[in-house]
């Protein structure tokens, strides 16, 4: 008999001008450890049309770049489910804020708890310069208005980094393509599978410039949690 072939782990990392830290973020990835734990990984870039040398260095590293011609944290992240090649996902950002050696962690949980959707919580142990108090403030405001409509008991509403198997895209239903996105994958998420969050790390961005606009993203994030309540009280969700 041939030998089975591994389960694959595809990492999404979508990416607009990220030229100074993309080559970090894909070197820093613990492949190594996730052969041993059985995984063949690929590395899936998603970009949103850079114009520095974001590509050429993730390409230069091994990472499959697809080049998205309209810009959209959730729009990044729906092609790139469509075109993953892994049973596995997780997704991470390039600016180094969320370290890729928690993966194994990450993967190790969705395992061993036999759940199908693993995200993270910054919230327990993050670096202090990772949060300015406009930012952090909007956040903890969003979790719990996201607790008192839902009763979800998501700790982290924007958290960027997730773990699941992708055959349980099937069950849940995606349309955004803002950073509204990462509420609304959540609340899919603990509404209609088994769902976990565990506490990482979370370190300050280095280098580049944020692409979050807080008063326009929050207002966006604030407006859709708000519709997505109302449609799921009236059942179209």
């Amino acid at each position: 008999m041939g030998r089975m072939p591994s389960p694959q782990l595809t990492i999404i990392i979508p990416t607009l001008n990220e030229e100074e830290t993309i080559g970090n973020v894909i070197d820093s990835i613990p492949k190594r450890i996730l052969e041993r734990m059985g995984y063949e990984t690929e590395v899936l870039v998603v970009d949103g049309g850079s114009d520095d040398k974001t590509i050429s260095i993730a390409s230069s590293r091994g990472a499959r770049v697809l080049i998205v011609r309209r810009r959209g944290y959730g729009l990044a992240y729906m092609i790139g489910f469509r075109y993953a090649r892994g049973d596995i996902i997780v997704t991470l950002d390039a600016d180094m804020t969320y370290p890729p050696d928690e993966i194994p962690k990450l993967v190790r949980v969705l395992e061993k708890m036999n759940v199908d959707f693993v995200s993270t919580n910054r919230f327990v142990k993050f670096d202090r310069q990772a949060f300015n108090r406009v930012r952090l403030l909007g956040n903890k405001l969003l979790n719990m208005l996201v607790f008192l409509l839902f009763r979800a008991r998501i700790r982290d509403t924007q958290s960027g980094m997730w773990c699941f198997r992708k055959a349980v895209l099937n069950k849940i239903r995606l349309s955004s393509y803002g950073m509204e996105f990462s509420t609304e994958i959540k609340l899919e998420a603990a509404r209609k599978l088994r769902y976990i969050e565990v506490p990482i790390k979370y370190c300050r961005r280095i280098g580049g410039r944020s692409k979050i606009n807080y008063f326009r993203d929050g207002i966006r994030i604030l407006l859709f949690i708000i519709k997505y309540r109302i449609l799921s009280a009236l059942g179209i969700l």
